[in-house]
């Protein structure tokens, strides 16, 4: 495809969008990406939702094929486990994989997104800042356009139409007037408060470095992922209503009571809690889920745009990037043959991204209170010791997840069936020495195919 003059408009410069200019200019295409916001390279704004990214292998991948992971490693901090700290102040680290190589990268989303919009520039993208795309005529593709600064509008003649325009999507919302378009969206009760740990006198982490710390309390938590300045983001989920909830949190006093009775060693590193919380709006947290997510060879959906998912799998970013990993595949063996290649790559995605979606909802309740269950962690143990016998048939679900690029679909089906053989395998006993092989090796052998592992 290389010398192709074809432009490919792209709505959205957040992550996505730079990230799959990079793969289309290296195969000849021109790129205009048009941004609503102004440069955060030049105006300090929020980055969007989450102040902390956690990159694992899929992002990674589709970083390593844009040439940029060795670049942006800098400026991550590998995450070994998860750092839990009870109602008392006391710790228990759970790792996250079987040795040192697994472990996934904190990152700060605004360091990211500006690395992205970098190199795409670099390589020839033009981004168009303060333009808010208002509409598209899915008959021609042309776009409609509105300046934020003078509040003009304009129109743009392209052939292709790729819509990174996330959750709240211009495209989508043009699509959402076709017939037979399919669309659903489901709001969690809980809402989230970007938070921030400070670094200490010294300028280093006051909690372990290399951690996701949690706060569970059953119903609610508190994480924090560390940056490389020496502060942590931290992300409060709560829900919006009820006795513990945003609802009632109205005033300094209110914060900080909750912040000593429910995080008490937490509030010991949160000099400006207060200040901090009633800065920040409280976001709420989304499903979305639509079909189709292409209008002939014209207009394309990507990333949260097609398929918004709430953030407790940490694979928000994994997955948008392993989107523009499928495009870019599909497009070397199609060629530009747009219309289908867009509807290849949604039949390929939608009953992946529709997987994560469920699991993300699904370890919500694993994180905020399951973790700190003595049974689950005895599981947890269990599966392990299952993967080092096992290692191509009795892959954990959160590895298939985060350490391979195992679809999500075969994840979230193979993760049920060995949800089940951790049951009958467990329930009876109470240590891993009393596991019974003999069972085990029926179980797995007569229920779990090999698995062909992707890193």
């Amino acid at each position: 495809m290389t010398g192709r003059a074809e432009t490919i408009s792209m709505i959205g410069a957040g992550l996505n969008g730079p990230l799959l200019a990079l793969g289309l200019i290296k195969r000849g295409f021109r790129v205009d990406i048009y941004e609503r916001r102004p440069d955060m390279r030049r105006i300090r704004i929020s980055a969007g939702r989450s102040i902390n990214l956690a990159l694992s292998t899929r992002g990674i991948y589709a970083l390593s094929e844009a040439g940029l992971w060795n670049d942006l490693r800098s400026i991550t901090i590998p995450m070994k486990g998860r750092m839990m700290h009870s109602a008392t102040s006391e710790l228990t680290f759970q790792p996250y994989g079987k040795d040192e190589a697994e472990v996934i990268h904190s990152i700060a989303r605004a360091e990211l997104n500006i690395a992205l919009m970098n190199a795409a520039e670099q390589q020839g993208a033009k981004i168009h800042f303060q333009q808010r795309c208002t509409g598209i005529d899915l008959k021609t593709g042309t776009l409609q356009l509105r300046g934020e600064r003078a509040g003009d509008d304009r129109t743009s003649d392209t052939s292709v139409v790729i819509g990174c325009d996330g959750s709240a999507s211009a495209i989508r919302s043009e699509m959402l007037k076709l017939s037979r378009f399919n669309f659903s969206q489901q709001y969690l009760d809980y809402g989230y408060k970007e938070l921030t740990i400070p670094a200490g006198p010294d300028g280093k982490h006051v909690l372990e470095t290399n951690a996701l710390h949690i706060w569970p309390r059953g119903n609610y938590m508190l994480i924090a992922l560390p940056n490389v300045d020496g502060t942590f983001g931290c992300i409060l989920f709560l829900p919006f209503e009820g006795s513990d909830s945003f609802a009632q949190l109205t005033t300094n006093s209110a914060v900080t009571k909750f912040f000593q009775a429910r995080f008490p060693d937490a509030i010991r590193v949160m000099p400006d809690l207060a200040h901090n919380f009633f800065a920040n709006p409280t976001g709420a947290m989304v499903t979305i889920k639509c079909s189709p997510w292409h209008v002939a060879g014209r207009a394309l959906l990507l990333g949260d745009a097609a398929h918004a998912i709430v953030p407790f799998f940490g694979q928000g970013i994994n997955c948008g990037f392993e989107d523009c990993s499928s495009l870019l595949e599909l497009l070397d063996r199609r060629g530009a043959e747009w219309e289908r290649v867009f509807s290849e790559f949604e039949t390929a995605r939608k009953v992946n991204t529709d997987a994560i979606a469920d699991l993300a909802v699904e370890n919500f309740v694993e994180m905020r209170d399951r973790v700190a269950d003595p049974r689950f962690l005895f599981r947890k143990k269990v599966e392990l010791v299952l993967e080092a016998k096992y290692p191509q048939l009795f892959v954990p679900k959160y590895a298939m997840v985060t350490f391979h690029r195992v679809p999500y679909a075969t994840a979230l089906k193979r993760g049920q069936v060995q949800d089940q053989i951790l049951t009958e395998l467990c329930d009876p006993i109470a240590h891993v020495e009393d596991l019974d092989w003999n069972k085990a090796e029926r179980l797995i052998r007569s229920q779990l195919p090999p698995l062909e592992l992707v890193s």
